[in-house]
């Protein structure tokens, strides 16, 4: 038996077996708290995600994309002369290898910076041997989208009219083996320097507006150029687009202001020179005085498309640049284009006519060959062209 001392022995020590029990239980308790307070945060950060449009730790990164061509062509003529050449230059007939890469960034997840790098014979164009070309970068571009229906572009260098033009139908997948088979009407791809813009969109009807800057060549000034567009959907996937290019030069400025910089009076009328004819970085026909254009596109199914444009000169309304044609450009089958076009010069005057015909054969997804015939008319020369493209894109 034990005695009161025992008992008093045993009666401590299960009390201080009570405190342990209670302190752990504190400590579980504050540690439980504290692991509470943790999961709402968590939740809240979730909930975050769920319902808001971004979240402060998304980051979006950059897009890049490139594509990389090389175009061999086999001349049949007797002797190869400087009209001959010009004649190539004018069928937008693409030689030797050209490169693109593009930088696309997304800013305040709807505005879009884009730079985009060249090299090749698309950048060397005046050049007698195109491997001389070095990447360059070749255009700078901020799109911010305002609203749905709304967006403004600014481009401190490389503007073309086609960054406002929206109906430019022709994808890098879509192209054909020359200037007149892949692209619109020449006046959308002219350089035209520096420029600023904006676009109105609505359910059936898109209208742009740009004014553009250039240096005139020899630094004899500047040109000042007004674009617009109005392009129309039709039924049964059709589009009507209209092009408009008004060009004022502004000669004898002795100090170049700068990019985006206009200085007053550039609506005086003044004349034209000579040398602007050859500010004009595309094969086709230089535009001079302003432009007008046409183009009328349709897709029959998936793969299947119809185009056709005309382009006429405001100094020259007797002078015409057209094409029409048609291709089928299937993922998983062969494909094929025929497309016509040329440069009139009155109803009974053909200046340049030639006939355009080719296959495309896709190895893999990345890699295509384009193989094809193209058959020249400038003049009094004729020339028949056998060619192959292929094109690589990441």
């Amino acid at each position: 038996a034990r005695g009161p001392y025992g008992c008093w022995l045993t009666f401590v020590q299960i009390l201080g077996k009570i405190e342990i029990l209670k302190r752990l239980q504190r400590e579980a308790f504050s540690d439980l708290m504290k692991l509470r307070d943790r999961q709402d945060k968590v939740e809240k950060i979730l909930t975050f995600y769920k319902t808001a449009k971004g979240s402060p730790f998304e980051e979006d990164g950059t897009v890049v994309r490139a594509e990389i061509g090389l175009t061999g062509n086999v001349l049949f003529v007797d002797n190869l002369d400087q009209e001959k050449v010009d004649t190539i230059k004018r069928a937008g007939l693409r030689t030797g290898y050209d490169a693109r890469i593009t930088f696309e960034t997304k800013v305040r997840q709807t505005d879009v910076l884009e730079a985009e790098f060249i090299c090749g014979q698309q950048n060397q164009i005046d050049s007698g041997n195109v491997l001389e070309g070095a990447l360059s970068l070749a255009k700078v571009s901020y799109a911010a989208n305002m609203t749905d229906w709304l967006s403004i572009i600014t481009i401190p260098m490389g503007a073309r009219c086609k960054d406002l033009a929206t109906s430019e139908g022709s994808s890098l997948k879509e192209k054909g083996l020359t200037d007149y088979s892949s692209f619109g009407p020449p006046l959308v791809h002219q350089n035209h320097g520096s420029a600023i813009g904006l676009t109105v969109k609505t359910s059936n009807i898109v209208a742009s507006l740009a004014q553009f800057v250039v240096d005139l060549p020899g630094s004899v000034g500047q040109c000042f150029s007004t674009f617009g567009q109005i392009v129309y959907q039709l039924p049964r996937a059709s589009k009507l687009s209209l092009f408009g290019l008004h060009e004022v030069p502004k000669i004898g400025l002795s100090v170049i202001p700068g990019s985006l910089t206009i200085p007053s009076g550039i609506l005086r009328h003044h004349q034209r020179p000579e040398t602007f004819s050859e500010t004009s970085s595309r094969p086709l026909e230089t535009v001079s005085g302003g432009s007008l254009a046409v183009m009328l596109e349709s897709e029959i199914d998936e793969s299947t498309r119809v185009r056709g444009w005309v382009q006429k000169r405001n100094g020259d309304p007797s002078y015409l640049q057209w094409s029409v044609g048609m291709s089928d450009f299937p993922e998983d089958e062969i494909g094929w284009g025929l497309n016509l076009g040329g440069s009139t010069q009155g109803s009974k005057n053909w200046d340049h006519f030639q006939i355009e015909a080719f296959l495309k054969f896709n190895l893999g997804k990345r890699l295509s060959v384009q193989p094809g015939f193209i058959y020249l008319m400038d003049g009094n020369n004729q020339m028949p062209v056998l060619t192959v493209r292929s094109t690589w894109s990441i």
